[in-house]
């Protein structure tokens, strides 16, 4: 059985003796000072766009990323890493958008596979938000790319779906964000600002009103290389 909850598309999906709430959740999203999650003319040699390789300097040395996505057995540690480790637990499936998949618009370059390898760090099912339909990929690990064309509740539900039982991670980037946020689907965000400014690129807050849709920043911890804000929509 499953029951809709707070207007929106979490669930509880109830089994023999305890129910279980999914969350959609962002992790790990790191911004500048001045709000920016990406940097200007992203490209296939610039993924993270101009300047905006500083931003994830608290997150790269980290075990975490290390181990998870370089396939290396050393990193630091730490609260950077506890932070960053966390954001992998209880995840049953993520959401992300076109140009974290892909550095290439319009139709799809059927040859890509994503910027990962072919085992990518995720080892669940992946929605890709896009315009423009293709056939899933299946991945080394048990990641599978799958290509939503039908917006954002269309790949919520998917990816609850798929997640048996647990909650769903928005990997990005800020413009999937703000969608999720402006729908008030997103339960709680964990966002890393990083202290550099950037001054152009992809701002997470553009045209976005936290406190009008009802999220409140809850906690906040200052590390030697970013300030960790955790946000959550109030009930």
């Amino acid at each position: 059985l499953t029951v809709g909850r707070g207007g929106n598309l979490s669930k509880f999906r109830l089994h023999t003796k305890e129910a279980i709430m999914q969350k959609l959740r962002v992790e790990s999203f790191t911004i500048s000072i001045d709000g920016f999650g990406a940097g200007r003319n992203q490209s296939l040699e610039n993924p993270l766009g101009v300047g905006a390789e500083d931003l994830h300097k608290w997150f790269l040395p980290t075990k975490t990323f290390q181990q998870k996505v370089l396939g290396k057995s050393d990193g630091t540690t730490g609260v950077d890493n506890e932070i960053a480790e966390k954001g992998f637990k209880n995840i049953g499936a993520w959401i992300l958008g076109r140009n974290m998949f892909s550095p290439y618009r319009g139709l799809p370059n059927l040859n890509w596979r994503g910027w990962w390898g072919n085992n990518p760090p995720y080892h669940v099912p992946v929605y890709v938000l896009t315009n423009h339909a293709r056939n899933p990929i299946k991945m080394e690990g048990g990641t599978t790319f799958h290509f939503v064309t039908e917006g954002i509740h269309a790949a919520l539900e998917r990816a609850f779906d798929s997640a048996n039982g647990k909650d769903v991670r928005v990997g990005g980037g800020a413009s999937v964000i703000r969608q999720y946020l402006n729908a008030k689907l997103i339960d709680e965000m964990h966002l890393a600002v990083s202290p550099i400014l950037l001054g152009s690129g992809e701002n997470l807050f553009l045209n976005i009103d936290l406190l009008s849709l009802g999220y409140k920043c809850t906690e906040h911890i200052h590390t030697d290389n970013a300030t960790h804000l955790i946000i959550r929509k109030e009930t």
